[in-house]
């Protein structure tokens, strides 16, 4: 009787996370699903199977605008924002973590309170800055305001301090400098930490919209999310281009994730002892 009751339990368990699974894969699955439907109605409920099946869609949004500028654009300024919140943040934690001095504690929970503002709120000092050193309209000018994280700051800072202090005092007695036992000794011990925030960073400036938006004058320069806006007419648009837009815009992030995961879940997980 005891062993049924497990079963059922688990039976249970299965069908109440596969259910959630569906509930939260269904805006991906729904999109898809309208990017592969080549005619047909697009909105209802329970929605249409995708049949006609077909690519034209995405032949469609290749045709009409040039994917292949929007995402060299794309990854230009993805590896540059991610490049720089790895070696900026690394380098700012750093020291919050491992080194003694006054104010340290002070400097860090003001770091941390900055994350209870919205985002949107440096939106016109930011502007303004750019406009000043002449960086409107420049890929510099999409980077340089987000190429520190404090999120970025804070998980570096627990990774570091998920290091043994011996490992520390082994390098110093070694005659390690401070700048070589940061390279040497802490930065290689806290990859996977570092690979949890590239991934991180690296969702943020692919799906990044309207700061690009706000600063890219030139249609050229534009990135994918701000490119497929043209999809979407002032007075009219297609939805299956724009869902097969999307959907080009989403599958590399997945296929990174796919591939990054388990150094994704050992990172965010590595410093949480402390």
């Amino acid at each position: 009787m005891a062993r049924h009751r497990a079963y059922l339990g688990t039976l249970v368990l299965y069908l109440g996370l596969g259910a959630l699974a569906l509930f939260t894969a269904f805006p991906l699955l729904w999109l898809l699903g309208t990017a592969l439907r080549t005619q047909g109605r697009v909105f209802g409920f329970p929605p249409p199977p995708p049949w006609p099946m077909g690519l034209d869609n995405f032949v469609a949004v290749w045709r009409t605008l040039p994917i292949p500028r929007f995402l060299l654009n794309t990854l230009l300024i993805t590896g540059a924002g991610v490049g720089a919140n790895l070696l900026l943040c690394a380098m700012a934690a750093y020291p919050l973590a491992r080194m003694r001095f006054p104010g340290r504690n002070l400097v860090f929970f003001v770091l941390l309170a900055t994350l209870m503002l919205p985002s949107h709120v440096g939106l016109i000092v930011n502007f303004v800055t750019l406009t000043r050193l002449r960086l409107i309209d420049s890929y510099a000018g999409v980077v340089l305001p987000s190429a520190v994280s404090v999120f970025g700051i804070f998980l570096l800072r627990q990774q570091y301090l998920s290091i043994p202090q011996e490992l520390e005092d082994a390098a110093r007695i070694d005659g390690a400098s401070e700048l070589g036992l940061w390279w040497r000794v802490m930065l290689p011990l806290i990859a996977p930490g570092l690979a949890a925030l590239g991934i991180f960073e690296f969702v943020a400036f692919w799906n990044s919209f309207l700061w690009p938006l706000i600063v890219l004058k030139s249609p050229e320069k534009y990135p994918l999310a701000v490119g497929l806006l043209y999809l979407s007419g002032l007075f009219a648009h297609n939805t299956r281009l724009i869902a097969a837009g999307a959907v080009m815009m989403t599958l590399p992030i997945i296929t990174v994730f796919l591939f990054t995961q388990r150094y994704f879940m050992r990172g965010i997980t590595l410093g949480a002892i402390r």
